[in-house]
């Protein structure tokens, strides 16, 4: 099992129900994902406690800030990109989640930065 997949879907699938909160098991991976989407506003809060994190969803009106959210990189095939390499999403309104050896950032931090790495998921 691929637990970001699983957190990925877990999204997806309280944003179709509307649903105000959707609840996954903690790793630190998960979290700092978790800690991405709220500073790029995809999200409204998320809050660990008892190993699991509660993912707080944004709308605007009835209608979800996040689009559409999809994995890149998979546990059968990896996706690496240098720094130079490393897509935009939508022409820069969507964000690009990466692993760097200095741990999980966006693609446009990870370019200022001169790093490449895993991609991990995008979001529009």
């Amino acid at each position: 099992m691929d637990p970001i997949s699983n957190m990925i879907t877990t999204i997806k699938n309280a944003l179709s129900s509307k649903k105000e909160k959707g609840a996954v098991p903690y790793s630190k991976i998960k979290l700092e994902i978790a800690k991405i989407l709220k500073q790029e506003g995809f999200i409204a809060d998320y809050k660990y406690k008892d190993k699991v994190i509660e993912i707080e969803l944004k709308y605007k009106g009835d209608k979800p800030y996040i689009t559409e959210i999809k994995r890149i990189s998979k546990p059968g095939c990896r996706i690496y990109a240098k720094n130079k390499k490393i897509p935009v999403v939508l022409r820069g309104l969507g964000v690009i989640i990466i692993s760097t050896p200095k741990g999980l950032m966006t693609g446009s931090d990870a370019k200022k930065k001169g790093l490449g790495g895993e991609l991990i998921c995008k979001i529009w």
